[in-house]
């Protein structure tokens, strides 16, 4: 692959896997549940792109005190069941890995636990092993650049020369921090959001992705 770069980034719920509507269901409901009248439209909005630390920190604010003990802990059994049923990897993305010649990593606002969930559902395991990070691997999460400067640095790559795919104007942002090229892939995500937050180009279809890779810098 003739590419300007020399590491792909990619971010993992709504970029690998296609997660982020099957989540943010089980969780609006049980926001739902607890008296906060949240629509799924106000996840993506509000939560999507963040850590779980940063959401329950959103979550205590607009409750007014901390959610009940075990929340967090049902979310995971509710939504680890609700993945193994329904989760499919966003659509094109086997055809893109398949072509990739560049080396890819992941770099995702979720933990390891979450990873190993969605990725193995999908089968995309085998395809980032050894090259999974998380933002509970580092200081800050995004929109903070830790995590993928993190990536970077442990795959042996200066940020100039990688390029990231996210969903999400977080991050993009973080992307953006860490002095990295940011496609912004828009298939839930408003494109304009994307490019507010410093997106360098948005596209709607994982299968241009190839062709960005080679023809954009």
């Amino acid at each position: 692959m003739n590419s300007p770069y020399q590491l792909v980034i990619f971010d993992c719920d709504g970029v690998l896997v296609d997660s982020e509507r099957i989540t943010n269901e089980v969780f609006v409901k049980m926001l739902n549940e607890l008296g906060l009248p949240l629509q799924l439209e106000d996840m993506f909005e509000q939560f999507v792109g963040h850590s779980m630390e940063q959401c329950m920190v959103k979550i205590t604010t607009m409750l007014g005190r901390q959610p009940p003990e075990g929340f967090l802990a049902d979310y995971r059994v509710r939504t680890r069941a609700v993945l193994e049923s329904k989760l499919e990897a966003v659509p094109g993305i086997p055809e893109v890995l398949a072509q990739l010649s560049l080396p890819y990593c992941v770099a995702s606002s979720g933990d390891h636990e979450k990873m190993r969930t969605t990725l193995g559902v999908t089968g995309l395991w085998s395809k980032f092993e050894g090259r999974i990070f998380s933002v509970t691997d580092v200081k800050s999460p995004k929109p903070a650049p830790d995590v993928f400067l993190h990536a970077a640095a442990t795959m042996g790559f200066a940020p100039v020369d990688c390029v990231v795919v996210e969903d999400t104007p977080t991050g993009v942002r973080a992307a953006v921090a860490a002095g990295m090229t940011v496609l912004g892939y828009a298939a839930l995500t408003p494109a304009q959001r994307l490019r507010d937050a410093g997106a360098h180009v948005v596209f709607d279809d994982m299968r241009h992705l190839p062709g960005l890779l080679t023809n954009w810098h």
